[in-house]
């Protein structure tokens, strides 16, 4: 009786998997990707040009956007900062990679050049023997003209600095009208480059003169007929600091065409 009174104890032993490891992995994990993205940035970081930096850095000093740099909303694109004579040779690195990107590139190298001036960014479109930019005694671009146009004003519309568009021709008499003639060409040829440029990214009060210049101010003057004088100049002007840049919205802005003046080839 006393043995049937006694409780029966059935011990059962657990064999399987390990125990709980807890949550200290996703920690470490968290901490890994954290560390991993930090890196990206510092080597996007190094990638950009000075003023972008410049504009990251006014932004986390001042995130509501009153930075005298650049606007929050602007700070990935790298829009809207003012090109002076301390980082105008950041914006001709960003316009030769740019162009860089055309099609026909290794063709046309050799007929765009840019030089920095007193007065500002300077570049200037060459024609060749049988056209490059426009067609041959024509105000008309050409399919490359035109592509190259709108890559630079694409990239020319993001900042405040006003534009100057030149037209210039070589010697050689144009003998297609004869009320028509290197003056008229010049002035039609700077006037189409603005029209187009302001159809694809340039801002309507951007564009501060428009002028031609004949064979007045020849590229090669020791051979007034070679093909290189008839071109096309952009001086992206500068902007003093102590200037505040026109915005969009500023009104009043002026653009010039000349009385009938130059024109070009």
């Amino acid at each position: 009786m006393e043995n049937s009174a006694r409780p029966i104890i059935i011990i059962k032993k657990k064999v399987g998997h390990g125990g709980h490891h807890g949550g200290a992995w996703k920690v470490a994990y968290a901490d890994f990707v954290t560390a991993m993205m930090a890196l990206f940035i510092v080597l996007w970081l190094l990638n950009t040009s000075k003023p972008v930096r410049e504009a990251i850095a006014g932004y986390f000093r001042d995130p509501s956007g009153t930075a005298n740099k650049m606007g929050s909303k602007n700070v990935g694109s790298g829009e809207n900062f003012t090109i002076t004579k301390d980082n105008v040779s950041d914006l001709m690195q960003k316009l030769q990679k740019t162009i860089q990107q055309m099609p026909d590139f290794d063709k046309l190298q050799h007929q765009i050049e840019m030089t920095i001036t007193s007065e500002g960014l300077r570049i200037e479109l060459l024609e060749t023997a049988t056209g490059t930019f426009f067609d041959v005694g024509s105000p008309r671009p050409s399919a490359n003209g035109k592509e190259l146009l709108v890559l630079l004003a694409q990239e020319l519309g993001r900042v405040p600095n006003r534009i100057s568009i030149e037209g210039h021709t070589d010697s050689r008499p144009f003998a297609k009208a004869r009320d028509y003639g290197n003056w008229e060409l010049s002035v039609d040829r700077a006037n189409a480059a603005r029209r187009w440029m302001q159809q694809n990214g340039v801002r309507p009060d951007q564009i501060s003169q428009v002028r031609g210049f004949a064979d007045q101010m020849l590229r090669k003057g020791n051979d007034p007929q070679d093909p290189s004088n008839r071109r096309i100049s952009l001086i992206v002007q500068y902007v003093n600091k102590k200037e505040e840049p026109r915005s969009e919205e500023a009104s009043g802005a002026e653009t010039k065409a000349p009385n009938t003046a130059p024109s070009e080839r």
